[in-house]
């Protein structure tokens, strides 16, 4: 079995490229998937969140208020930080238990874990690879505004709390551009793959 990290910058298309890995083969272990599912009403995750952040950022139905939390977290790196301080060390274990499950199962591909905060964590030595999906960052900008309707002021807040692409990019072991269409995306992707199943 081959681990891979998958990182990049919010926008930049690490989600498509997760997405064509799973087409081609590979498990996929989705951190933003398990970094949801650990702050569901009931759950550890959520307890720790409203304890810090107060009950504000719950809704009155008991459930997360993504859009509320977010906007006291883009605005200040410090609170940032004691979310993430909260909620990593739940989802390590947690990509953890599901890698040990296919090893387990006799599992022996390629296994994408798809970590948007890969680097900043320092999480690069938990696979044996890395790979960043690399674009221009007036492109990532330009995405995020469309994507998520935001400003240019709040899209450069999302993108200037992560660490900056091109830092990302010096440390991966594989980049794949994505600076265009899709239709080039896919053969890189594809390339990219067969080099990982050699690995095996």
């Amino acid at each position: 079995m081959v681990t891979a990290g998958l990182s990049g910058g919010i926008a930049s298309g690490k989600s498509t490229v997760a997405q064509l890995f799973g087409e081609l083969g590979a498990e996929i272990i989705d951190a933003d998937e398990i970094a949801r599912n650990v702050v569901e009403p009931g759950c550890d995750g959520l307890a720790r969140v409203a304890a810090c952040f107060g009950p504000e950022v719950l809704t009155a139905q008991g459930w997360l208020d993504r859009g509320r939390l977010a906007a006291i977290v883009f605005s200040d790196s410090a609170r940032l930080q004691q979310l993430n301080a909260l909620l990593h060390p739940l989802i390590a274990a947690e990509i953890h238990v599901r890698l040990e499950r296919l090893r387990r199962s006799g599992f022996d591909g390629v296994v994408i874990v798809d970590v948007p905060l890969l680097f900043e964590c320092g999480w690069q030595a938990l696979f044996d690879r890395t790979i960043v999906v690399y674009c221009d960052p007036d492109i990532q900008r330009l995405r995020l505004m469309q994507r998520n309707g935001l400003d240019r002021a709040q899209a450069d807040a999302r993108v200037a709390a992560q660490m900056p692409l091109q830092e990302k990019k010096a440390a991966a072991d594989f980049v794949i551009d994505n600076q265009g269409a899709l239709q080039g995306l896919r053969p890189a992707v594809a390339a990219l793959y067969e080099r990982l199943v050699l690995l095996n």
